[in-house]
């Protein structure tokens, strides 16, 4: 399977740099919500360190299972990434939705 479909090095590639974009607004919004300008409950702060580990344990077992079942290091890598765009993605909408202000 070597060289990688350009196709596919593409797609992945545009699945983790969204995944940067993510994480960037949701440094941004989780700063906002220490200083107390963006609503966020007084969970965040514990909810953003203990869903780091559930996340990466997902991811490791993700690319654990398309190692098994043979999958090219493209395919791996995009199974790795999954659970972590889906924690960006879910984090996202969640604090955007509260907006900025006072909780």
């Amino acid at each position: 399977m070597f060289p990688p479909n350009p196709a596919l090095l593409m797609r992945l590639g545009a699945q983790f740099g969204t995944m940067l974009l993510e994480a960037q607004m949701i440094v941004g919004m989780r700063t906002l919500g220490m200083m107390g300008l963006w609503r966020v409950p007084p969970s965040e702060n514990a909810r953003m360190v203990s869903e780091k580990l559930t996340a990466v344990q997902q991811s490791g077992m993700a690319a654990t299972r398309a190692t098994l079942a043979g999958k090219s290091p493209v395919a791996i890598a995009s199974e790795a990434l999954k659970p972590v765009r889906r924690r960006t993605r879910a984090n996202v909408t969640r604090l955007a939705r509260k907006g900025p202000g006072k909780p």
